[in-house]
């Protein structure tokens, strides 16, 4: 995505919601906005749903339109209860859907039910299936280059031809697929694939199991770089290698900047995340949702199309994510305000925080 997208996306996304406060909260129109907005989040295994997007999208809705509600539900990786959430909103009345499908293939009938009762549905960050007004998520395909880029250089002139350990997402997920292609692109014909796993529910545990399968296959001395996925994954990678005894540990790449990942790069087990700066995020749902939810098409949020399996054209926005490590945590997530060198540095880590220069 260009620098100039990327302006166009910033600049849109205000503009909508600088729009959207002053017909909500303008003098004498504050009454003319009253519905419910519905949020469906996949789990709690991944922090950042919970921590950082439920909040951040509660936020921005109630800025731009004060007299609308929100309706939440957690779906704890369960399909079947995302479904059943999803049919208890219909019921409830809710206009419009910000859905993050724990299972994009299995809610396609449910996405398909609530546009047959008139009920608008947003795409958060996983492409759904079936008739979805809108999309908003980050460029997947950049994410794995960003991690594939990043765990190439952490391995400097022995990467060529090393073994390298791909833990991949969720098989169920779209993004999954989109991040390993994304890593593909750069790691094939550079390095060896020793073993590749998916990760199902994008569980630590199902990581850790895996990682301890690879090593017990490959050795780990063989292991020259792990790419993990996400921040989950790296934990139960990390883990591993530990209780395998490896004391010199791989680099391992990750992603969504969870507070516990962060720590573990300031203490050099983890090399990388993947930053999604989830408040723009929040906010282009939130102008989606609020724009069908008075009528209006998307044309003034959405800066791209995207194709699902079931429908083309989808109104999007695509967000860019950047990398993570250690020499760059108070230039990204410090200076963004999603943390505060107090909240990661604790007691234990100021030492490795003075050498990395993130004294408090």
């Amino acid at each position: 995505m260009t620098t100039r997208m990327r302006r166009s996306i910033a600049a849109l996304v205000a503009g909508v919601m600088t729009m959207s406060l002053a017909a909500c909260g303008g003098q004498g129109e504050a009454g003319t906005d009253s519905f419910t907005v519905g949020l469906l989040l996949p789990s709690r295994a991944v922090p950042r749903w919970e921590h950082s997007d439920k909040p951040l999208i509660e936020q921005r809705l109630k800025q731009l339109c004060p007299r609308c509600t929100m309706e939440y539900a957690n779906a704890e990786s369960d399909a079947t209860r995302q479904r059943q959430q999803m049919m208890s909103m219909i019921t409830k009345g809710v206009r419009v859907m910000i859905l993050d499908a724990a299972d994009t293939r299995a809610l396609r009938s449910s996405i398909q039910e609530a546009h047959e009762a008139g009920v608008r549905v947003i795409a958060y960050d996983r492409l759904a299936e079936g008739p979805i007004s809108g999309y908003v998520s980050f460029d997947g395909a950049q994410v794995g280059r960003l991690q594939g880029e990043a765990l190439l250089t952490a391995m400097g002139d022995r990467a060529d031809g090393r073994t390298v350990v791909m833990m991949n997402g969720d098989p169920t997920s779209p993004n999954a697929a989109w991040f390993r292609r994304g890593a593909l692109s750069v790691l094939k014909g550079t390095v060896k694939i020793g073993r590749s796993y998916d990760t199902v529910g994008w569980s630590t545990d199902y990581a850790h199991a895996n990682m301890a399968a690879a090593i017990a296959a490959l050795g780990p001395d063989r292991i020259g770089g792990v790419l993990a996925a996400n921040d989950a994954i790296a934990a139960g990678v990390i883990a591993a290698l530990k209780k395998a005894g490896v004391r010199d540990l791989p680099p391992v790449t990750g992603q969504d900047a969870d507070l516990d990942a962060v720590q573990r790069i300031v203490k050099g087990e983890q090399y990388m995340t993947v930053y999604k700066p989830f408040r723009a995020e929040a906010a282009a749902a939130a102008a989606m949702a609020v724009a069908l939810g008075r009528g209006e098409e998307l044309r003034e949020v959405a800066t791209t199309t995207t194709d699902s399996p079931t429908n083309k054209n989808i109104p999007s926005v695509l967000l860019t994510p950047s990398a993570v490590t250690v020499g760059n945590i108070k230039q990204t997530l410090v200076k963004d305000g999603v943390y505060t060198i107090d909240q990661i540095c604790t007691r234990e880590l100021r030492p490795a925080c003075e050498r990395a220069g993130l004294a408090p």
